[in-house]
Parts: C-alpha cells; structure tokens; sequence
C-alpha cells in the first residue's frame, strides 16, 4: 500500500519540483560561462572588427554590485545540495538508491601490531627544539 502511494505521488509532482536543483545548477553555469568566457570573447572581436583595435576590456556583469549574483546562488546551491543529502539520508528523496552495505579497504587489511620502542637508559633525554 505504502508503495502504491509513493508512485502515485510521484506521478503527480510537477516536473519544476522534481528538477529545479539541476535547472538552478545549469542555470549558473551558463550565465557563468556568458559572463566568463563568450562575451569577453565577442566584446573584442566586435571592438576589433569596428575600430580596429580593442581599446576597454569586458566588464563581467555579474561582478557588479559586489558579486551579489555569484554569493546569491552559492547560498541557493549550497542549501540545495544540504537538503538534498539530508532527504537521501532520511530515505525521503523520490529518486533515492538504497544504500547497499559497503566495505572498506581498511577493514579487509590484515595489520600487524606495532612494537613499543624500546628505551635505552644511556639515550639523552628528548629536548624541545622549538625554542620556545
């Protein structure tokens, strides 16, 4: 029953609220890559092509006003990302792996157990060469 209800569920939720995380994550790069790399790139070619010579550089739109774009959608993602692990952790996220039992390499290890060093009475005491 539990599971007939979260495909229901999830046949009616609206596409934006299934994909607005990647749409806000696409969204950055390409106006990160307009402001970045392509209107650079023409804002010469075009000073090139008209006058001949490239005489101002391009100045990023999304730098004005302090970068307020760029902290904007580092809070927007940031928090994004956050209650995206925190739905997947808590077994709420529509399109969650179950996670499978994994093991790590360090448990597989056969490790021998390390011997305590052995004083010698005639060693010099340890000194503190720090200086302090």
């Amino acid at each position: 029953m539990a599971e007939e209800l979260k495909e229901d569920n999830t046949e009616s939720d609206h596409w934006m609220q299934t994909k607005w995380r990647p749409a806000m994550g696409w969204m950055y790069m390409v106006v990160c890559s307009f402001d970045f790399v392509v209107a650079p790139i023409m804002w010469s070619v075009l000073q090139a092509i008209s006058k001949g010579v490239v005489s101002t550089q391009w100045q990023p739109l999304t730098l004005q006003g302090a970068g307020l774009f760029h902290l904007a959608m580092g809070a927007v993602l940031g928090i994004a990302a956050f209650g995206r692990t925190q739905e997947k952790i808590a077994g709420t996220a529509t399109n969650s792996i179950p996670e499978t039992p994994t093991v790590s390499i360090l448990n597989t290890l056969q490790t021998k157990p390390v011997p305590k060093a052995v004083l010698d009475p005639n060693d010099p005491p340890a000194r503190n060469t720090r200086n302090d």
